[in-house]
């Protein structure tokens, strides 16, 4: 799989010229689409790199390698680059002297390798260390690297033969933690006392990497923080001397804490990293330092232990400390941060109703602006924004229709498509329709939702009604590898799905609703979008429905099962909460427990309240119950105990358990297995 050739755009473009018959999309085609992520721009931004995962049929082998696309060429189509057969190449990223670095496994471990992207040939490994990299970020000279990994805290280079690992000795397999440690397991791993993610920088000398020196000097904790933090959370500074880090300190009180906070540390100093928010006990990350050096901009939450405040985009003078809120009067949530070249302007992502678009921000006066493009192609899900020389943005799309793909935007707003990586596979399958549902919700105040069908359907359409997690979350206009409406519309069903009180990108009173509310305005306005979706569309069938949700949308679905139990002909529970009081001491980051049902368990004023358990003995539409078992989120039992709750009832349930899943099924047979079963018990209980 990983041997052949990109086609040529002049054969791909023959094959597509060939009429083929349309068919519905399946759980397969999910599974083994391409995926891109972590495009790269070279200097001049002529070369834009990016790794593909590629999955093959049948054996759902994944790999995934670097491919490159020269924006200056016409009609030009990416070719691989520094290609491993049986390895992986991921997390590309340009040197200043135009050689393209990257991870690969080739050596045995992840270590950070080399190639020149104009000649071609074999690459170069530039480091070689104890343990894997996993990540890395070039200084702006070229002279430093700045890596990290999973390394022992008493290890003084990057990776040891440390013995002692905070384990106490014996003759059996057990693990032994002490009261004072913070997580004992945390999502999917259980944690190795004494290991943090911890970053290095190496001396670049002639393409190899040297001299490693821990950042961290003197803290315990994570940077990037776990389990998502990656290299958003770590910068250079322009002067190739200082770097800024997010770091997540580790210590009893960790599982209490969403308290991140930024460091700054000058290389090669006997000074110890500074923390630059101190002040602050809420969440400080996303450092990225402006092109002279004179600032930084990073995004701020301001109540500690509320993991979906809002996240304000800050900006400090790095002369005199002072900070400034440059976007507390706009009501969204910063989800990445990009400066223009010149200084004068930032480019930030964000949650706006069902789309995540750009903005760009005046440093000046913290004004906002929504970019506007010359063609539709701007709407969706945008990540991975890189600005270019000349005004040019590099950004990654997808949306509910299509997957990710990669684009430019010039500085007049033409938008460019550099890869369409998808085109022959999605060529093949039936489109879909989205459409946009707007209704008065619960206290009469506005919720959307989208209702996602087969282009030229026919009759009466049986309803998937999608609950979408967090719950901070949205089940907006993005693509997703895991719940993916488009997916679930293809045995002729409409995807229906509501942003309930609680959802993103509606502002932050809107978010906070939910709190201490789980069972509240949520389902009222489940129940209201509902209605509201077969009254603006005749074609849809909502009393012919079944309601699918996941980790919160889970909860939701034992909640209705006892507070809304004519509702459904099915319901499918992947993952959801069934007893809050064993939720409360079960799961690992406490404080997301306790800040949305008010504290710990015994100081909650009515914690039985929206308690699904309370209600069981009301149920009585049928339920698949799915969940993973490497899940410490929300830990398998609770999806044991709904299973057992229908059997002995005598309620129709069924179970279906991933012992090598998380609270999310990432693997390619999984997916496939989990969306087959799924549309079996949607099959057997929907009338077509």
């Amino acid at each position: 799989m990983r041997n052949h050739i990109l086609t040529s755009a002049i054969a791909l473009a023959a094959a597509l010229s060939s009429p083929a018959l349309a068919r519905p999309m399946t759980e397969v085609d999910l599974a083994t689409l391409n995926r891109v992520a972590a495009p790269a721009a070279s200097p001049d931004g002529r070369w834009v790199a990016f790794q593909m995962t590629e999955t093959a049929q049948g054996s759902y082998k994944r790999s995934t390698g670097l491919w490159l696309v020269d924006r200056n060429a016409k009609n030009a189509a990416p070719v691989r680059v520094a290609d491993v057969p049986e390895k992986n190449e991921s997390a590309p990223a340009f040197h200043p002297d135009g050689n393209l670095y990257f991870l690969s496994n080739a050596s045995g471990k992840s270590q950070i390798w080399r190639v020149d992207p104009k000649v071609g040939g074999g690459a170069a490994q530039v480091t070689d260390t104890k343990a894997d990299v996993s990540g890395f970020k070039i200084s702006p000279d070229g002279t430093k690297l700045l890596a990290w990994g999973d390394i022992a805290r008493e290890c003084t280079e990057f990776g040891c033969d440390a013995q002692d690992k905070g384990e106490l000795p014996g003759p059996g397999t057990g693990r032994h933690y002490k009261n004072d440690v913070g997580f004992v397991r945390h999502w999917d791993s259980w944690e190795t006392p004494g290991t943090y993610s911890r970053p290095f920088v190496f001396n670049l000398d002639g393409g190899k990497a040297t001299t490693p020196r821990a950042v961290d000097a003197g803290l315990t904790g994570d940077s990037p923080s776990k389990p998502f933090g990656g290299g958003e959370e770590l910068a250079w500074g322009a002067d190739s001397r200082t770097v800024f880090f997010t770091l997540r300190k580790a210590d009893k009180d960790e599982p209490r804490s969403t308290n991140l906070d930024i460091y700054s540390w000058l290389v090669d100093s006997r000074m110890m990293p500074v923390n630059l928010t101190a002040d602050n006990q809420a969440t400080d990350t996303l450092p990225t330092p402006s092109p002279d050096g004179k600032w930084l901009a990073y995004a701020a939450m301001a109540r500690p232990g509320y993991e979906a405040d809002r996240q304000v985009l800050m900006l400090r003078n790095l002369a005199s400390g002072e900070t400034k809120k440059l976007t507390e009067a706009w009501d969204r949530s910063v989800g990445s941060i990009a400066w223009a070249p010149d200084g004068k302007a930032l480019y930030v992502t964000a949650q706006d109703v069902l789309d995540h678009p750009v903005f760009r921000v005046n440093v000046n006066s913290g004004k906002v602006e929504k970019l506007k493009a010359t063609t539709e192609q701007w709407e969706g899900n945008v990540n991975d924004v890189t600005p270019l020389p000349g005004g040019a943005l590099l950004y990654s799309r997808n949306s509910v229709a299509v997957p990710t793909d990669l684009w430019t935007r010039d500085a007049k707003g033409k938008v460019t498509r550099l890869t369409d990586v998808n085109r022959a596979q999605l060529s093949d399958i039936d489109p879909v329709k989205v459409d946009r549902l707007k209704f008065a919700g619960a206290n009469g105040e506005t919720v959307w939702g989208q209702i996602v069908k087969p282009v030229n359907s026919a009759g009466k359409l049986p309803v998937a009604f999608l609950v979408h997690g967090g719950p901070q979350g949205s089940f907006g206009n993005s693509w997703s590898t895991r719940w993916n409406p488009r997916l679930f519309s293809a045995p002729g069903y409409a995807a229906v799905s509501i942003d309930f009180h609680g959802s993103t990108g509606y502002g932050q009173a809107f978010t906070d609703s939910i709190n201490r509310d789980w069972g509240g305005k949520p389902l009222e306005d489940l129940q209201l979008g509902l209605a509201a979706a077969g009254k603006q569309d005749a074609a849809i069938d909502t009393a012919n429905a079944c309601a699918l949700g996941g980790s919160y949308g889970g909860y939701m679905m034992n909640w209705i099962a006892g507070n809304w139990p004519d509702g459904f002909k099915c319901l499918v529970n992947h993952a959801g909460v069934f007893d809050l009081r064993a939720m409360a001491f079960e799961t690992e980051e406490t404080w997301f427990d306790e800040w949305d049902h008010g504290g710990p368990w015994w100081e909650r004023t009515d914690a039985e309240k929206w308690n699904p358990v309370n209600h069981v003995t009301k149920w009585k539409t049928p339920m698949l119950v799915i969940h993973g078992e490497k899940d410490f989120r929300i830990p398998y039992s609770q999806s044991l105990a709904a299973f057992h709750a229908l059997q002995r009832q005598g309620v129709e349930g069924e179970l279906l358990v991933f012992p090598d899943e998380n609270h999310w099924i990432l693997k390619g047979q999984n997916s496939v297995q989990w969306y087959q079963t799924v549309f079996g018990w949607m099959g057997k209980h929907l009338k077509k």
